[in-house]
């Protein structure tokens, strides 16, 4: 006979497990369709966002500025030891080669008493001019081990200052790589928020960017300050030449410039010859605090780190290499918060 059971029933718990499952996925529906998509950031936002990555990937490209400066002044040194160490070493076999001829002589001749050789000699006179020079010969030896010793010494002080600045050197390259990666991070990142704009709202930025640095050159070149003279003026008078060249981290021209090589760049052109960044070119000069005492070509230093700095061109106005993405320009010296100037 067969046996007739009752089906086995579910779980409780496993009927209620499932059944607030279902009920969080309702709700979870439910929220995700009433939610409000995200707010796209509007342009003043976006600008706002994008000059503070500049600001940030400046300060990066001082420092990077530095960084190189470093490296370059470091591989001079370098090479200079590494040259002087060649030639000392070149100097030291000449003076081991010479010693070891003297020694040769002294062995040929050392084998015999002085007083035999005198007896034996058939010119007794040559012979005595000869043993003077021995004489000679031997106080130049003693003269010549001394050279020999200073200059062993001399290498090895060299060699240690060369092997300290190329551990000195390796180390600023990998500072040096650093700071590159971390400009290009936020290079990167403020392009990627440029591009979340429409082509119209990227061309009205455009736009008004263009009209404030008309308007600030107009102030600079139409007002009452007096204009630059001397090497002041000639520096001013070769930033003004490459107005429009673009601002690329690291570039000190001549047809590219960040704010400190365009700086550095112009006072070379007048002979004058001052620091890459903009940190050493506070210190480059006489400091200005007033507004109202700067004049034309003065160095301009924005930032409490001091990361910024452009020329003065009078009545307010700065001429400088802003950031990146724009080119040589005027603004209004307001635009950053300035610190002081610095009279070349």
């Amino acid at each position: 006979m067969a046996s007739h059971r009752r089906p086995k029933q579910p779980s409780r718990t496993r009927v209620t497990v499932l059944t607030t499952a279902a009920a969080a996925a309702v709700v979870l529906s439910a929220n995700a369709a009433n939610a409000a998509p995200s707010e796209k950031p509007n342009v003043d936002e976006v600008k706002s966002k994008v000059d503070k990555l500049y600001e940030q990937a400046e300060q990066a490209t001082e420092k990077y500025n530095g960084a190189k400066e470093k490296q370059e002044k470091l591989q001079k040194e370098i090479d200079t030891l590494q040259d002087n160490v060649a030639r000392g070493q070149s100097d030291l076999n000449d003076l081991r080669d010479g010693l070891g001829s003297m020694a040769t002589a002294q062995y040929r001749t050392g084998g015999i008493d002085p007083s035999v050789q005198l007896f034996l000699s058939a010119d007794p006179d040559d012979y005595l001019d000869k043993a003077s020079t021995m004489d000679q010969l031997s106080n130049q030896q003693v003269e010549t081990l001394k050279k020999v010793q200073e200059k062993q010494r001399s290498l090895a002080q060299q060699r240690s200052e060369a092997s300290e600045k190329l551990e000195d050197l390796a180390d600023t390259r990998t500072e040096l790589a650093k700071k590159k990666t971390e400009v290009q991070g936020k290079l990167a990142d403020a392009q990627k928020l440029l591009n979340s704009l429409t082509a119209a709202e990227k061309a009205a930025l455009d736009a008004k960017q263009a009209q404030a640095s008309t308007t600030a050159k107009t102030a600079a070149t139409s007002g009452s300050t007096a204009p630059a003279s001397g090497r002041a003026g000639s520096a001013y008078g070769a930033a003004q030449s490459v107005i429009g060249s673009p601002y690329v981290y690291g570039a000190s021209g001549p047809s590219s410039f960040d704010c400190s090589g365009l700086t550095s760049w112009a006072y070379a052109q007048a002979g004058v010859s001052i620091p890459r960044t903009s940190q050493a070119q506070a210190n480059a000069g006489t400091r200005i605090y007033s507004q109202s005492d700067l004049q034309v070509g003065d160095l301009v230093i924005f930032y409490g780190d001091m990361h910024h700095v452009g020329f003065y061109a009078g009545n307010g106005q700065v001429l400088h290499a802003p950031r990146s993405g724009t080119v040589v320009r005027y603004e209004s010296i307001n635009n950053m918060p300035f610190q002081f100037g610095v009279r070349i």
